[in-house]
């Protein structure tokens, strides 16, 4: 069993459709899963769609057409009657037309008649379409050029708690549902991101969770591999649309990888690789636009080649710093009472930093909460907020690394370890 997951950019458009199948024809697709993410820039357009929803109603509407449109040309261009011999009605009689259309009925529904004024949970029912169409159309239009195979809903099949939008997975019911009703020998399409709950409702992931799905597929069904398929050659030493000069990783450890991809890696979802190190099931990342090249493989008992600086940058975060009121220690009972309040406010925390009587934290502000955040602080404590830093993180730095860097900004936070630096800057 191989799992490949395509995201976003690779089915943005129906020559990126096509091109996903002359992957799997050249590759081989006999027991095979493939994990798909939404299209192109779909989830974003469904955040519009979401943010209209709770503040722009007028607007919904045309933000709801805007998706409607933009798989509707792809579904025009894959089924195009003059392009496929074997089909010989007209196109807009596809049934893949039928089966978009009742998604895009499904949730005007919701928007329609949902009581809850839960954000998250809104989010997580609405922003999970752009994954259900793209795998319907996939499956569709691979069917009808020869290519049998079988969409499943992977909300029968991935079960999760309800905490909305980053949902943890309830690996006991999961690995039951997959295992007893799975089929390993045909081709399978199913989507990234998304699971579902207790009660049926729509869980997602985290954002580029489709990786993720991909491990709990290869977790639970013993894969041999698990393939990601991007349009970069493999897992670079920095990301090319802030670093010059990428370059590409042939072979990194489980260990390395979980680290970069702890500190915000992009090609790599952080989850990913826990239940395919517990196995030893090794992940490739490879580009969809070449895909008999090698790529890079993550695994076991291999090291970092070539041994150089690695650079991973997180835009838009935001730098806290407290003091005590009075002066006193910033102590363990403190420290505690931090984090329980960031736990608290789903402040995801990248990196932390105290003296006696200081201690400052970077966070992602994720669920946006920081100003209730900060409004809970500073009953306790005196509050500096730095909002809109980026966070500069190099595993197994040189100098020269480190003023690659720096040149240029404002330092706001250094911390330094053996193998990783961390530096807060400003957003200039």
């Amino acid at each position: 069993m191989q799992v490949f997951k395509f995201g976003g950019a690779s089915v943005k458009d129906a020559k990126a459709v096509r091109n996903l199948a002359s992957v799997l024809q050249k590759i081989g697709y006999k027991n095979t899963l493939v994990v798909v993410s939404a299209m192109g820039k779909t989830t974003n357009a469904l955040e519009v769609v979401i943010k209209n929803y709770f503040e722009n109603t007028s607007e919904l509407q045309s933000a709801l057409q805007d998706v409607k449109k933009y798989h509707n040309e792809i579904l025009f261009d894959l089924f195009d009657s003059d392009s496929l011999d074997s089909y010989r009605d007209r196109n807009e009689n596809h049934p893949s037309f039928k089966k978009i259309a009742v998604f895009f009925d499904e949730l005007n529904n919701f928007l329609k008649t949902n009581k809850s004024p839960d954000y998250n949970f809104v989010y997580d029912q609405v922003i999970g379409y752009g994954e259900l169409v793209s795998t319907t159309i996939i499956s569709e239009y691979l069917s009808t050029i020869g290519l049998k195979n079988n969409w499943i809903d992977v909300r029968n099949q991935i079960k999760t708690d309800n905490y909305y939008r980053r949902a943890n997975v309830n690996w006991e019911d999961t690995q039951h549902l997959i295992t007893s009703k799975f089929n390993t020998g045909i081709l399978n399409i199913t989507q990234g991101f998304l699971a579902s709950d207790a009660n049926n409702f729509t869980t997602t992931l985290g954002r580029e969770g489709s990786d993720y799905t991909a491990a709990i597929y290869a977790y639970c069904l013993n894969a041999e591999s698990v393939t990601i398929w991007k349009d970069v050659p493999g897992v670079l030493n920095a990301d090319p649309r802030y670093f010059e000069n990428a370059q590409l990783l042939n072979e990194i450890s489980y260990r390395e990888a979980i680290e970069l991809a702890f500190f915000g890696a992009s090609v790599i979802h952080p989850k990913t690789l826990q239940p395919l190190q517990r196995k030893e099931i090794p992940l490739y990342v490879k580009s969809f636009l070449h895909p008999e090249a090698p790529g890079t493989k993550i695994g076991k008992n291999v090291t970092l080649d070539p041994m150089i600086p690695c650079f991973i940058v997180k835009k838009n975060q935001v730098l806290i710093s407290l003091s005590s009121l009075d002066f006193s220690y910033i102590v363990e009972e403190n420290i505690s009472e931090i984090f329980s309040i960031l736990h608290l406010y789903k402040m995801k925390v990248d990196v932390i930093q105290n003296s006696a009587i200081s201690f400052s934290v970077c966070v992602d502000n994720i669920y946006n909460n920081l100003d209730k955040l900060l409004h809970h602080l500073k009953a306790k404590f005196k509050v500096d907020c730095n909002k809109n830093v980026s966070l500069y993180t190099i595993r197994h730095y040189d100098q020269n690394a480190i003023n690659q860097i720096e040149t240029g900004k404002t330092v706001l936070l250094k911390q330094l370890t053996q193998e990783t630096v961390q530096v807060v800057t400003s957003s200039n």
